[in-house]
């Protein structure tokens, strides 16, 4: 979400740093609209990773209750 509105924000400073002829504006617009861009794929790609960890771990957790069920059974 944070990417999304500095995203936002820059679109903005850029936009009006370009009608104002605010060269340095239009650059600041232009450095948070790609902060933005960044924050939103390491927020992806954070969300990615998250959901892996969650998989393998119930990977896991069955692989083990298999093998205490198999060490029972003998």
């Amino acid at each position: 979400m944070a990417g999304k509105i500095e995203k936002s924000k820059g679109k903005v400073k850029q936009v009006v740093g370009t009608l104002t002829d605010n060269k340095k504006l239009e650059s600041e617009g232009k450095i948070d609209r790609r902060a933005g861009e960044a924050k939103e794929k390491v927020g992806r790609a954070k969300s990615k990773v998250e959901a892996v960890a969650k998989k393998t771990e119930r990977k896991a957790v069955k692989a083990i209750d298999k093998a205490k069920d198999a060490t029972r059974r003998k």
